[in-house]
């Protein structure tokens, strides 16, 4: 995990989309999204994760969100 990946994944969040796996892969080559997702927390980040169902009806995989705070 670089740095890198903690920036794009911010940036992602932040222009509203959501993210799972294996579309961290598929745009940033980020095969430890969850390290990054901890990492963001850490800094302070409301990122909730949602069990979503894979498309085979077997099981789930997880889809991150960022939760903006409303002051």
């Amino acid at each position: 995990m670089t740095k890198t990946h903690q920036t794009a994944v911010l940036t992602h969040f932040k222009d509203g989309k959501t993210i799972t796996q294996a579309e961290a892969i598929c745009y940033y080559d980020c095969y430890r999204l969850s390290a990054v997702i901890d990492r963001l927390r850490k800094q302070g980040y409301n990122i909730v994760t949602h069990a979503e169902p894979n498309l085979n009806n077997k099981g789930t995989h997880a889809r991150y969100e960022l939760v903006e705070v409303q002051a």
